[in-house]
């Protein structure tokens, strides 16, 4: 079945476009009006201070552009995501996380010669460091993963400190191949550290979602077979986290990356971005509100709660911030969560069968519906996350494995960019007036 290409309308530029503001003391300002290729048109403010003395409020940056990027295109409304032109539906079903991660980095979809080269690079950088993991059996056994994923990938450039010159094509290239390929393997590692199992070396005849999986599930005396499903399942999770626009940490790689901070330091800011509870937390805290529904008797009561404004009980893993529209990923991954479930014979266990009836009752909800509150990425990923045996604190790590190619790729991009730049943002004073120091005595 082919994919239907939306609608989306695309504006040429107008030579001359400008948009005017008027200044409080009667001056007026004319701004240039960009477009892209896409999206909303853009009033250029980059030259406003420096001919005004005024600068633009913008907390959260809701309304602001900080680059140009032509790697992700998200239409909230329309529910509609791009990664270098494709639709994620068609990425998701139809190709591999590695064409994605050639296609997120080199801006196409690989020939044959292409993909096989390239995914031979990433295959035989999967190795690290024996040193490595002295290093990561100093954290304290009980370390959280994502604690384990922000040290263990920044220390990468203490192993690899000499082949860190940004400005050098060459060497960035080999340690964006290094990170995509080790990530899988710290993330593996950090797993097995949270649990005491020992670790396990990544495997060169597995792709790389059935090598992760393999790393994560087998043990020296078992290795674990890798079923079909599962390997597409987690192909299907790693596409669709693979970039996301200009998101928190994102914009935290980009931000780190401007000051000409090496890759693997820049990647582990993104990490730790990402670890903040309302970013790479959600599918996390659908299992807890599952949890907290108990049974499938309480779900009218909750759904109840979740319409009542004065309550603070929330529906988890339904709506989105940018998508004011079903999440394109929701949907691509809602049919892996059921092929997982089905395969596993978990269906009919407690919290996932409470999760596919809730699933079913909000969406014949009018009031979830005419809100387009429908099941995000996150609903379904905790729960396939959940029954392929990964632990619920390795959700925020396993998002991370996903997304390092989307941060690479960001980070890429800015560095090549002509308009590159240190990032520094400005800021309203609203503090004390300027005073004088008083001494100890007198205060």
């Amino acid at each position: 079945m082919n994919y239907v290409l939306p609608e989306l309308e695309t504006l040429e530029p107008v030579e001359g476009e400008k948009a005017t503001l008027t200044l409080p003391d009667g001056r007026q300002v004319d701004l240039p009006v960009l477009r892209g290729t896409h999206g909303p048109k853009v009033v250029d403010v980059q030259k406003l201070y420096r001919d005004t003395g005024y600068f633009t409020y913008d907390p959260g940056f809701m309304s602001t552009a900080s680059c140009d990027s032509s790697i992700t295109y998200i239409d909230g409304e329309r529910g509609i995501l791009l990664h270098r032109g494709y639709p994620i539906e068609e990425l998701a079903a139809k190709a591999s996380f590695i064409e994605v991660c050639y296609l997120l980095l080199y801006g196409k979809l690989p020939d044959a010669g292409e993909l096989a080269a390239f995914d031979d690079s990433i295959t035989h950088h999967t190795l690290v460091h024996e040193k490595l993991k002295t290093f990561l059996n100093g954290y304290r056994r009980d370390a959280h993963p994502m604690a384990v994923m922000v040290g263990t990938v920044g220390a990468l450039s203490a192993f690899y400190h000499e082949e860190t010159d940004v400005t050098d094509p060459e060497e960035r290239d080999l340690a964006t191949h290094r990170i995509i390929a080790k990530m899988a393997t710290i993330c593996a590692m950090a797993s097995n550290y949270a649990i005491g199992q020992p670790f396990v070396y990544p495997q060169n005849d597995l792709d790389y979602a059935a090598n992760f999986l393999h790393m994560c599930f087998s043990v020296p005396t078992e290795r674990m077979q890798v079923t079909l499903v599962q390997a597409r399942a987690m192909n299907r999770f790693l596409v669709l986290h693979a970039d996301h626009e200009q998101n928190a940490s994102a914009a935290t790689v980009r931000i780190a990356g401007s000051s000409q901070a090496n890759p693997y330091a820049c990647v582990a800011a993104g990490i730790a971005s990402l670890w903040g509870p309302a970013h790479g937390g959600a599918n996390e805290a659908v299992l807890k509100m599952l949890e907290e529904i108990g049974t499938r008797d309480n779900i009218l009561m909750f759904l109840k709660r979740a319409k009542d404004k004065t309550d603070p009980f929330r529906l988890m893993g339904f709506g989105h911030r940018v998508y004011k529209n079903y999440d394109p990923r929701a949907r691509v991954l809602r049919d892996s969560c059921h092929e997982v479930l089905d395969e596993l014979d978990k269906r009919d266990e407690p919290v996932f069968a409470l999760a596919m009836e809730l699933e079913r009752i909000a969406l014949e909800d009018d009031y979830f519906v005419s809100r387009k509150l429908f099941p995000n990425v996150d609903f379904y990923s905790g729960i396939m996350l959940r029954a392929m045996g990964f632990p619920t604190e390795m959700f925020p790590p396993l998002f991370a494995l996903g997304r390092t190619v989307g941060w690479i790729s960001q980070w890429h991009e800015m560095i090549q960019s002509p308009n590159q730049r240190i990032d520094r943002p400005r800021q309203r004073y609203t503090g004390a007036p300027i005073r004088n120091y008083v001494p100890l005595e007198q205060r």
